[in-house]
């Protein structure tokens, strides 16, 4: 059996945090939060980087470059409190830095674990281009969306807003498969906490990310065609 990545410190530290959600308390706990915290999340994600290339995934990017900084960006937000609660990260060949990218969303914290992926934050010809191929082939596009293991593992299935106003070429493939109005192609699934003390954590992690492979494929078929 695997070791933890994680001690139950992980939970214990975000904890506190939310109640001293402050530079001088974070100081004072910094080593504690890079030995609870940081390094661990840092070498699941190293270890993820392994088992997905061993599958074929092409990933050369280092693991920092996928995970989030734990400071929030706290210029436009009425909450000035400087740390997030959680620690997240998109692990693809090009990490945190491309949202658009289909890969693995993993978000860890005290009260809940989220693992998914898909499409986020598409760029306008992006988007033009997946509904174009998702038109031409809503057969193949709605096969991977009801793929029996995509749908065990994530529940909600595909999800994302959709635009009230779409290309009008697109008007009458949308009646036959409504996820062409989507802006965004994203699923997620939700975890208890304890899940990130437990030895199969790796394994859960990547048994979802498989579970989602036709759908990744779909995506990247559709948004990359040049």
């Amino acid at each position: 059996m695997n070791a933890p990545f994680f001690t139950p410190d992980f939970h214990e530290f975000f904890i506190e945090l939310a109640g001293n959600n402050h530079k001088e308390w974070f100081h004072a706990n910094r080593k504690r939060y890079e030995t609870s915290i940081k390094k661990p999340f840092e070498d699941f994600i190293a270890a993820a980087f392994e088992e997905m290339k061993k599958e074929g995934e092409q990933i050369d990017i280092k693991p920092g470059d996928a995970i989030f900084r734990i400071n929030k960006d706290i210029r436009f937000s009425k909450d000035k409190s400087p740390y997030k609660l959680n620690r997240s990260a998109i692990v693809s060949p090009f990490g945190r830095k491309d949202k658009s990218y289909p890969g693995l969303y993993i978000n860890f914290g005290p009260e809940k674990i989220w693992l998914g992926g898909g499409a986020y934050s598409l760029e306008k010809d992006q988007l033009y281009d997946l509904r174009d191929f998702m038109s031409k082939n809503p057969d193949e596009f709605r096969a991977a969306i009801e793929d029996k293991s995509f749908k065990k593992h994530f529940k909600q299935g595909l999800q994302g807003e959709k635009n009230k106003i779409i290309p009008k070429e697109f008007k009458e493939a949308v009646k036959s498969l409504n996820e062409i109005a989507n802006k965004q192609f994203y699923y997620m699934s939700e975890h208890s906490p304890d899940l990130i003390t437990s030895p199969d954590l790796l394994d859960i992690t990547l048994k979802h990310w498989r579970s989602a492979k036709k759908v990744r494929n779909a995506l990247i078929k559709g948004m990359f065609r040049s």
